[in-house]
């Protein structure tokens, strides 16, 4: 009974010391394995440091290449527009020049006539003076043809300064109508100017958007 008794016991110890033994294994080879991990972890974390930092750098390059396209057509559309407004600022004040001096022909022809009509009345006048002292055999003829000339004056005149208001007044019509089509050609041009800057800006926001989702 004794010496089964130390066998147990010798037993038991040897079992114990085993299971101890195993357990530190277990222990060291895990501790091994989680110190591999981390290291693996670090590295791993590393590596996407390091891309991040590309990734900013080649954002960053992006941004000032955008940025100076941007200007580029900003600047480029901005003086477009400047040369277009000094155009038609330019035919502004040519028509309103042609304006003017048609105005200034009308109101001179119309200065002309009244002159003429004044002349024609005082010959009139001359010419009654003239007749009441001539004699009474050439009073009836003067007469007559001193107001048949008078009548021929004043209808030629009259035809002339019609035909002269006439012309003035298409002279006007066409004016007030290259007018209209100059501002309509300038707020075509503007809409146009702005639909191509959007456009740009567009084209250029879908290519930054494109290029950033594709890295």
């Amino acid at each position: 009974t004794h010496c089964i008794t130390v066998i147990l016991l010798t037993f038991q110890t040897n079992i114990l010391t085993e299971l101890k033994n195993w357990k530190l294994n277990l222990i060291q080879h895990h501790k091994l394995q989680v110190r591999q991990e981390k290291e693996k972890n670090a590295t791993h974390v590393k590596q996407l440091q390091s891309e991040i930092e590309n990734l900013k750098e080649l954002l960053h390059t992006y941004e000032i290449s955008i940025s100076t396209k941007d200007e580029v057509v900003i600047t480029n559309l901005t003086q477009a527009l400047e040369k277009q407004k000094k155009r038609v600022e330019l035919m502004r004040s040519f028509t309103l020049w042609r304006i003017q001096h048609v105005k200034a022909k009308q109101k001179e022809y119309a200065i002309r006539v009244a002159d003429t009509h004044f002349q024609t009345a005082l010959k009139k006048k001359v010419w009654a003076a003239w007749r009441s002292v001539s004699e009474k055999r050439w009073k009836d003829n003067v007469a007559k043809a001193c107001q048949l000339r008078a009548e021929d004056v004043c209808v030629q005149l009259t035809n002339d300064y019609e035909a002269k208001i006439a012309e003035l007044t298409t002279t006007l019509e066409q004016t007030k109508a290259e007018i209209l089509r100059l501002h309509s050609e300038r707020e075509q041009y503007e809409d146009t100017m702005r639909k191509a800057f959007m456009r740009g800006v567009c084209a250029l926001n879908l290519e930054a958007m494109t290029m950033f989702q594709s890295k």
